[in-house]
């Protein structure tokens, strides 16, 4: 069978003759065995007459009856209606051929029609969609599935694109930042040591910060290509290591229960980091009146950490944009310098509780400030056993 888009409508064709054939063979035979196994009428009745020609064609020495006659006639009967029936077979198997190659082509229309236009589709016009008409069939279903697949590739694709740009944006301002820095020294002739001093150790400052957005950036890309290893670790210990500190700070209230995860521990790590760094990093900048909240424990036995913080008020819109790399609150798209962190810290947290199959969970506080809530899997019997005991509350 030759390789194709029209190989399926042949084998389709082929298929349908040969259902018809088999299925007329069948009520062929079945007719003939009901004919040939059919008794004669008993009101037929013996009578004597000539001979009759036996199988060797010499005349039979027995009395012919009608039965005989009857019996003869019955045989040649069968014989002409099976010959009969094999020729309408044959003009009907023909017929169905030339039927079943019509039904297969209109069947197999709709998706010629969706393969023509899939070709068209590229990563230049994936706005395109099929949309094909008609009704809610098997068909149907499995366009409107293709049609979701491309608005998915079409948001990846959008979102990759924004992504490179705000990164390529991000890592070229330090890089001209620094060339401002030594074009201004080198211009000016009567520089002093410590002029220079401090140019080169601004210079030095945008290279520390261009490193940091480069191990941010390669914190992601390593969360989004999933778990390279599995520990069983306790989000309370590395809650409790990490708690902010500082006597310039906001008040920290920690409630700290064991959850036992079982998960990379440098990632979770770097999750809890992020989170208490932005419970922090965004909050009034007063020290008073201003805290930081965490908890961690179980939630129908999957492991939770909890955060909340003070800070200026959210709108419930905005809150989606904060886990898009660089994104910030208003009309701000990439970062700011000092306090604003690098735009990635709710990034890295999404990515890493979706490697560990867990979710994080937003919400904006009336008040003010933000409130968030990593689940992750429940780890088993095992990671019960293994983990430590609760820490009490602790408030610094």
């Amino acid at each position: 069978m030759p390789r194709g888009p029209r190989s399926i409508r042949r084998r389709l064709t082929l298929l349908y003759s040969a259902l018809f054939m088999g299925a007329g063979a069948a009520l062929l035979g079945f007719t003939y065995l009901l004919a040939s196994q059919s008794e004669p009428s008993s009101t037929i009745r013996s009578f004597e007459g000539p001979g009759l020609p036996d199988g060797a064609g010499r005349m039979s020495t027995a009395p012919p009856t009608l039965t005989m006659y009857a019996e003869a006639l019955r045989a040649d009967q069968l014989h002409q209606l099976l010959v009969e029936a094999g020729i309408a077979l044959a003009v009907m198997t023909v017929a169905s051929v030339a039927l079943g190659w019509l039904m297969a082509g209109r069947v197999l229309a709709p998706l010629r029609t969706m393969t023509a236009a899939a070709r068209r589709i590229s990563a230049e016009n994936l706005g395109q969609r099929l949309a094909v008409p008609g009704p809610d069939d098997e068909l149907k279903a499995m366009a409107d599935t293709f049609d979701d697949v491309l608005a998915r590739l079409e948001g990846a694709f959008e979102a990759q694109k924004r992504f490179v740009a705000n990164a390529s944006h991000e890592l070229r301002t330090p890089l001209t930042l620094q060339q401002t820095i030594v074009d201004v020294a080198l211009a000016d002739p009567d520089a002093s040591v410590a002029t220079l001093r401090a140019a080169c150790l601004r210079v030095r400052a945008a290279g520390q910060e261009q490193e940091r957005l480069i191990d941010a950036l390669l914190t992601l890309a390593r969360s989004q290509q999933g778990l390279q290893r599995r520990e069983f670790v306790d989000l309370a210990e590395i809650v409790r290591e990490r708690l902010p500190q500082g006597d310039g700070g906001p008040r920290v209230d920690a409630e700290l229960n064991s959850a036992p995860v079982l998960g990379d521990p440098q990632l979770i790590e770097r999750l809890v980091v992020n989170l208490a760094d932005n419970a922090v990093r965004h909050n009034h900048p007063e020290k008073e009146g201003s805290w930081v909240s965490l908890w961690t424990g179980t939630d129908r036995g999957r492991p939770v950490l909890r955060i909340a913080n003070s800070g200026r008020v959210i709108p419930p819109d905005q809150v989606a944009g904060l886990f898009q790399p660089f994104r910030r609150l208003g009309a701000e798209r990439v970062r700011g310098r000092g306090r604003d962190g690098l735009g990635l810290g709710l990034s890295i947290v999404a990515a890493v509780a979706a490697a560990h199959g867990g979710s994080v969970v937003a919400r904006p506080r009336p008040e003010g400030g933000l409130g968030v809530t990593v689940t992750l899997p429940a780890t088993g019997a095992r990671a019960d056993r293994d983990a430590p005991a609760a820490m009490p509350p602790r408030t610094t």
